[in-house]
């Protein structure tokens, strides 16, 4: 009962970091200027890494509590 709730808590951490890494990095890009140079392509490549992080934790997630 109490590794459900974790794992519930935990995905949705996940996902808020997601998209939080996401909209930083969209502000980043339309802000413009030496900070989009800098920022914008490192955020993105982070959030590409946070995805791909997020959706093997949730598929062996998926995999573990599967009954």
């Amino acid at each position: 009962m109490i590794s459900g709730i974790i794992v519930k808590i935990l995905s949705i951490v996940l996902l808020i970091v997601v998209a939080v890494v996401l909209i930083l990095g969209i502000g980043t890009l339309f802000k413009g200027g030496e900070t989009s140079k800098k920022y914008s392509n490192k955020l993105m490549q982070l959030r590409v890494l946070l995805q791909f992080i997020a959706i093997i934790l949730l598929v062996v997630f998926a995999y573990y509590f599967k009954n």
